[in-house]
């Protein structure tokens, strides 16, 4: 589905990496370089290159922190809110396309029953989060 989409979206001019940003940046207005790099699970150089590319596109801004001058905030221009905007209908048809073998019943059901394992995996995320370090599983070699 995510190889689908990717070829969907490079027909309006969006890599993955283009994409993955967007969408972060939608969710999460004004977050700092850092904070993209970690959630993308890159490099904060890797980040700033990308920022670097996008901003040359008129996609993103860099604000500074009122409270640390030292941290840029992000925030997507409204050309940027434009392709997400389109991103967004290009994921709705894409789902439409991949649920079209389910009547409406099955759709309905499948989506709750979707939102029941993300929560699930929310909140076993978060208790593993929370559990004391020597309460945790270890890691696999």
């Amino acid at each position: 589905m995510r190889a689908s989409f990717d070829r969907r979206v490079r027909r309006i001019g969006l890599t993955r990496s283009q994409w993955l940003v967007l969408s972060q940046l939608h969710r999460h207005p004004g977050i700092s370089q850092s904070e993209l790099a970690e959630m993308l699970e890159v490099e904060r150089a890797t980040a700033g290159r990308m920022i670097d590319r996008m901003e040359r596109r008129a996609w993103l801004v860099r604000r500074p922190d009122p409270d640390d001058r030292r941290v840029n905030r992000l925030y997507l221009t409204a050309a940027a809110e434009r392709v997400q905007a389109e991103m967004g209908r290009i994921a709705e048809a894409l789902l439409d396309d991949a649920m079209a073998c389910l009547d409406e019943g099955e759709r309905e059901a499948l989506t709750g029953m979707m939102e029941r394992v993300k929560a699930q995996l929310l909140d076993l995320g978060a208790r593993r989060a929370a559990a004391p370090a020597a309460e945790r599983p270890a890691a696999a070699p």
